[in-house]
């Protein structure tokens, strides 16, 4: 989906995981309202058989977005999760920098400190 389209899925309840890592997203910013879930652990927290599964994360029939840094890693990540039976995956096209160049809602990154035993990618969305 376009940057605009992605933003009115997200307004009718789609959701929108965040795939960049903590890094990109201390540095550049995130959409409020996203998951984040980092491509290096995205099929450990979204696989439905999966021990390190996010809580916070639908069904399989939930419909997705992915989002990176410019829409190349979204595609083959949303390409896995269809693999993983979620039937409606997809990503934003352009990434995270299309979202910003289309000027849409941008925030700061949270401040994210794991304590013993937490795991990333496993929190709460994006406010």
């Amino acid at each position: 989906m376009s940057p605009p389209d992605a933003l009115a899925a997200t307004e009718r309840g789609v959701l929108l995981i965040d795939i960049r890592s903590s890094g990109e997203r201390e540095r550049d910013g995130i959409v409020p309202g996203s998951l984040h879930i980092p491509r290096t652990v995205l099929e450990w927290r979204v696989d439905p058989g999966s021990a390190w599964r996010n809580p916070h994360l639908g069904g399989l029939d939930e419909q997705v977005l992915l989002l990176c840094a410019e829409g190349y890693s979204s595609v083959l990540a949303a390409a896995g999760m269809v693999d993983l039976g979620f039937g409606r995956a997809g990503d934003v096209i352009g990434g995270f920098a299309a979202w910003r160049q289309a000027r849409l809602p941008v925030g700061p990154a949270p401040a994210v400190r794991l304590g013993p035993g937490e795991l990333v990618g496993m929190q709460r969305r994006d406010r």
